[in-house]
């Protein structure tokens, strides 16, 4: 008896209208790499014409490409400028399950949460960005936790700012450990201040992606902007402030309770660290894992885990991550 051929899986042919035409270019991407990226992501074949844009494909995958070109289409229709990071993002948000196990369709639609600042608009680039932003702006206190790359400090900074020149806070302290990873402070050159900005550069960097320069250094000097190492926090009450605490895994319990109880009056503080890259003596002492294991759970603290799925730099950091540290389902 003849054995019967398995039937080929079943193909969607999804097609997309746009109205207007001067979004295309963007929307395609110079010499259709976006298209490119849908298609090498998705396994679709996606054909354009004007603003005619056909989609063929598995069925899920088809209707995945149909809401990130959408979700696309809408964030450049909004102003939003797009580039391969947004494309990434968004692609990767498609396939991400909600809290009911079904696939978000949010992707197409501008998000529903956003920072405005005066140099720019920082929108979700993850599930989890989205999520973190949205406790940014509920919680008191909140815990960010992850690799490099996946935006927890960025995104706080941006919150910060957000709340500073809309005067809901007064003032923005920014700290770090000061540890030394495999470097001695002592022989670096110049003061204590010399000495340690090094250290602090990355919260420059994203308070100067922020704000203008001139009102960065005039913030500075006002000392509405304060950047100190977490030493500089002792004895202090930080009332109507907005507060971060960078590479905190780096924190021993003893400096974390320090900073904690540092919180004051109508004050928020974000706690942002990566559980697995402790450069303490003993990494098994990190204030960051003893504070989220104490505090978890108490209502107005939100606890936010990212993985290597949500880094928003080169894709290349995403695998390297992985790499390192095993899938997003290890344990941090």
């Amino acid at each position: 008896m003849a054995q019967k051929k398995a039937e080929a899986p079943p193909r969607a042919r999804l097609e997309l209208q746009f109205e207007q035409a001067h979004l295309m270019g963007p929307l395609f991407g110079e010499f259709d790499r976006n298209l490119v990226e849908i298609e090498d992501k998705l396994g679709v074949y996606i054909a354009a014409r004007g603003t005619k844009v056909q989609i063929e494909g598995e069925p899920e995958d088809a209707a995945r490409a149909r809401d990130v070109l959408t979700g696309l289409y809408n964030r450049l229709d909004e102003g939003q400028d797009i580039d391969s990071e947004t494309v990434s993002a968004i692609i990767s948000m498609s396939g991400q399950p909600t809290l009911d196990g079904i696939i978000s369709a949010d992707v197409a639609e501008p998000p529903k949460v956003m920072i405005r600042t005066r140099k720019k608009t920082i929108v979700p680039r993850s599930a989890t960005q989205a999520v973190y932003m949205e406790a940014l702006a509920r919680d008191d206190l909140i815990f960010a936790l992850g690799p490099a790359g996946t935006g927890k400090t960025y995104v706080a900074v941006a919150q910060a700012v957000q709340q500073l020149i809309g005067g809901s806070v007064d003032r923005l302290i920014l700290s770090r450990p000061a540890v030394e990873a495999g470097e001695r402070l002592g022989f670096l050159p110049g003061d204590m201040k010399e000495k340690v900005d090094p250290y602090l550069r990355p919260l420059y960097d994203a308070l100067y992606d922020m704000l203008p320069t001139e009102q960065v250094e005039r913030r500075i000097a006002s000392g509405e902007i304060e950047i100190a190492p977490i030493a500089f926090m002792r004895g202090r009450t930080l009332s109507d402030a907005f507060i971060i605490l960078d590479e905190a895994q780096n924190t021993t319990p003893q400096q974390m309770k320090m900073f904690l109880t540092r919180f004051g009056m109508r004050s928020r503080m974000v706690v942002c660290g990566d559980p697995l890259q402790v450069d303490l003596p003993n990494p098994g002492m990190s204030g960051l894992a003893d504070a989220v294991g104490k505090l978890e759970g108490i209502p107005r603290i939100a606890t936010i885990r990212f993985g290597a799925g949500d880094v928003v730099r080169h894709p290349l950091v995403g695998r390297i991550v992985q790499a390192y540290e095993g899938p997003d389902d290890a344990p941090r």
